[in-house]
């Protein structure tokens, strides 16, 4: 099996460091792993049609036609593809067809009260509660995974419903806030796309929470689910 970490992108989300935890499990779990920083390997053919996994860290940064091409057609042919935060859910905002493949975006993380922000990230670091669905329950990556609270950024996400959602969160109403009822978004879902599978958790925006057990647990279980499975190699 093998296993294409792709990273790069805004250095908030600690690319590197962030990737860095999750080489070792993939060796463990029988991996040959090859980490790029760029995406300029999605153009070529050969090495996608041997990948078995893509696990990617790239917030925001751009994506040309022909890697977002090879892209799509490796998920498609099976190969499995998994990240978390702005790493797979903020990526390359202006490719319509890497949304598409991803079905979910990042819109937006709502902040503190506007009195209490002081001008750094943590005025988006949020108390809230991540929420197994009845799918989540059952699922191999969620499964035996009890509902848990985080403090960090709280992703809104613009999603589709060819998403099988596994966890969600909801953004309450506040004072300050113009929306009039809460928000239900996807914090974990997956995507079945050709004969490819793909994970998004959206938790992981620093380092202490992809250290979390649960979220760890997620992301480790989602890669290994997204794999190419026998029936698409």
């Amino acid at each position: 099996m093998k296993a294409l970490v792709v990273r790069g992108g805004w250095e908030g989300h600690r690319p590197v460091e962030a990737t860095d935890l999750f080489v070792p499990f993939l060796g463990k779990s029988g991996f040959e792993v090859r980490v790029e920083e760029s995406t300029s390997v999605y153009a070529d053919a050969a090495v996608m049609s041997e990948t078995d996994l893509i696990v990617q860290c790239v917030t925001m940064s751009k994506i040309e036609r022909d890697e977002v091409a090879g892209l799509r057609a490796a998920v498609a042919a099976g190969t499995g593809f998994a990240g978390w935060h702005g790493g797979i859910a903020d990526s390359f905002r202006d490719s319509a067809d890497y949304l598409q493949l991803v079905g979910g975006q990042f819109a937006t993380h709502p902040s503190k009260e506007p009195g209490e922000c002081g001008g750094d990230e943590t005025d988006n670091f949020l108390s809230h509660a991540v929420t197994m669905t009845s799918l989540g329950r059952e699922h191999p990556i969620t499964t035996g995974i009890d509902d848990f609270e985080l403090t960090t950024e709280q992703y809104w996400v613009l999603h589709d419903d060819l998403i099988d959602v596994l966890a969600t969160t909801t953004h309450p109403v506040r004072p300050w806030h113009p929306w009039h009822r809460p928000i239900v978004s996807p914090a974990v879902w997956t995507r079945q796309w050709g004969d490819g599978r793909i994970v998004v958790t959206t938790p992981g925006h620093s380092l202490d929470v992809l250290e979390n057990l649960n979220v760890r647990t997620i992301v480790e279980r989602g890669m290994l689910w997204a794999a190419r499975t026998a029936s698409a190699s």
